[in-house]
């Protein structure tokens, strides 16, 4: 039966949290004497290098070099896609019993080394050592939980009733061919791997394109599963978008995409994707995500929740709390207590025992942030951060305060854009109706949270936000922290397209499509 893998709450339960942070450390000691090594494209079953390559630094310190990989070309990228053509077919043919156990080795491969291939995350893309290991929890919670539903359900196939007496009919999914999977630097273990799981344990071929600020962490997949596949049937391509993505979503060899990130780049891909003919197109497109703090609310739990959904890696996740309507006669108490909490977050190397805030991942975010912190200076009143973080040890790394904005027109840029980094705007509101009518006020509808001990405004809540994951009085996270198999993770509005969500009973069925069999006596 599947259990989430939970290694922290593990450490917490027994009372052992120090031996998690040695194997942490241990870790960090074994991933720092492999930094500066090149890794390869993986294509039809071989190892590809390139004299070609770029370098992946880290955001905590760009003067350390984690990795090159080759820069892979328009035709790197139709060559995987040609030889995953190929490959289908003969891992089509696989059962689903066999491609379940090769997912659960896996898993087990990911449970055993979770501790070094977390350190290697907090190098890649700067998450602090929770945030990291959590990441691996979560990869390998989608590996079991996707095998057993494909167990479950039989591998999708079902008798249905007979339209005569000498008919026998059955439902079969089938899976389409070749998918494109098209990952983020934020969760480079997690979504990559549950995407590119839903394609493969279903029977279709991959070509992974990771995103180039953090491909260590997927190639780590690739390396793990593809000498227990068919060859080609994954296939790893490294390099930009505009070259290594655009190949993908032009290439009429490709039968569908699984996307994770921004909501143009989403939104012209699928458009681009769907041009010529009708093909499934699955997306996560990122959040505005706001939490209603009522007069009602334990203002403790509240000020927890949003700061930990508001700040936890720097804001750089797509259910990242960014918007926070709190009720006018609790609003000074609320904001005294949160930038109080703020304050005291540790911005520090994301490999370090006690850090709490991470850096940004590149250079793009940090001139964001100074973008938007000019802005909230300008409109608005700053009541916490707004800088970037120049100390002599942190200099060379992309950190940034954590920051809180109030007294912003409610249409502000600043209010309404996603904007993937530390930086939370706080709006009041005088009565609940308001409160719901500005959450839903958004092009998004990704993640809300709700802060209150009134059944008539919970109710209300629920009933009438616009948002696919919703959390009442979390004091563990306001809007993030969604579990594989207990909440279902799916955007509505422009966070969205399938409407299905990872980690969910619904998701695996988005990369296969239905055949009728009808046998006749």
């Amino acid at each position: 039966m599947f259990r989430n893998e939970k290694t922290w709450a593990g450490f917490v339960e027994n009372n052992n949290t120090d031996e998690f942070h040695k194997k942490f450390d241990d870790a960090v000691g074994e991933v720092q004497k492999e930094l500066g090594r090149n890794y390869p494209m993986i294509v039809g079953g071989k190892e590809v290098f390139s004299g070609n390559q770029f370098q992946v630094r880290s955001p905590a310190d760009r003067n350390l070099i984690l990795a090159s990989f080759p820069l892979a070309s328009e035709e790197d990228a139709l060559h995987a896609i040609e030889t995953a053509k190929n490959a289908f077919h003969a891992w089509s043919q696989v059962s689903y019993r066999s491609r379940v156990q090769i997912f659960r080795e896996v898993a087990d491969i990911f449970s055993h080394e979770k501790f070094k291939l977390a350190a290697t995350m907090s190098f890649e893309n700067g998450k602090n050592r929770l945030e990291a290991i959590g990441d691996l929890d979560e990869s390998i919670d989608f590996m079991r939980f996707y095998a057993e539903q494909l167990e479950i359900n039989e591998g999708f196939t079902k008798e249905t009733r007979s339209a005569s007496k000498n008919e026998k009919t059955r439902s079969v999914l089938k899976p389409y061919g070749v998918w494109g999977i098209i990952a983020p630097f934020n969760f480079p273990s997690a979504i990559a791997i549950g995407m590119t799981s839903g394609a493969l344990m279903t029977g279709n071929t991959v070509v992974l394109k990771p995103s180039s600020d953090s491909p260590i962490s997927s190639f780590k997949f690739v390396e793990a599963i593809y000498h227990k596949l068919p060859p080609a049937a994954v296939n790893f391509v490294t390099g930009a978008g505009s070259i290594v993505g655009k190949a993908i979503i032009e290439s009429p060899d490709v039968s569908g995409i699984a996307f994770t990130g921004s909501k143009e780049v989403g939104i012209s891909g699928y458009n681009d994707f769907v041009t010529r003919t009708p093909r499934p197109f699955i997306s996560e497109m990122g959040g505005k995500n706001p939490a209603i703090i009522s007069k009602t609310a334990d203002l403790d739990k509240a000020t927890d929740g949003v700061l930990r959904a508001a700040f936890g890696y720097s804001g750089q996740k797509c259910s990242a709390c960014s918007r926070v309507y709190v009720q006018k006669e609790v609003a000074p108490i609320f904001l005294e207590n949160l930038v109080t909490k703020a304050r005291a977050l540790k911005i520090g190397k994301p490999w370090e025992r006690d850090t709490f805030i991470s850096p940004v991942i590149n250079e793009s975010a940090l001139k964001k942030f100074e973008r938007a912190s000019e802005a909230a200076k300008r409109d608005g009143k700053v009541l916490c951060g707004g800088s970037i973080v120049s100390s002599s040890e942190l200099a060379a790394g992309n950190f940034v305060e954590p920051t809180i904005v109030t007294g912003l027109p409610r249409d502000h840029d600043l209010v309404r854009e996603e904007l993937f980094i530390p930086f939370l705007c706080v709006q009041e509101f005088e009565n609940f109706d308001e409160a719901v009518a500005e959450a839903n006020k958004s092009h998004y509808g990704l993640t809300a949270g709700l802060f209150s001990r009134d059944g008539a405004e919970i109710e209300k809540f629920f009933e009438r936000i616009e948002a696919g994951v919703t959390y009442l009085n979390r004091s563990a996270s306001a809007t993030t922290g969604a579990m594989v198999g207990a909440q279902p993770f799916v955007g509505w509005k422009d966070s969205g397209i399938s409407g299905k969500g990872a980690g969910g009973e619904y998701y695996l069925l988005q990369f296969m499509r239905e055949q009728t069999q009808t046998r006749c006596d």
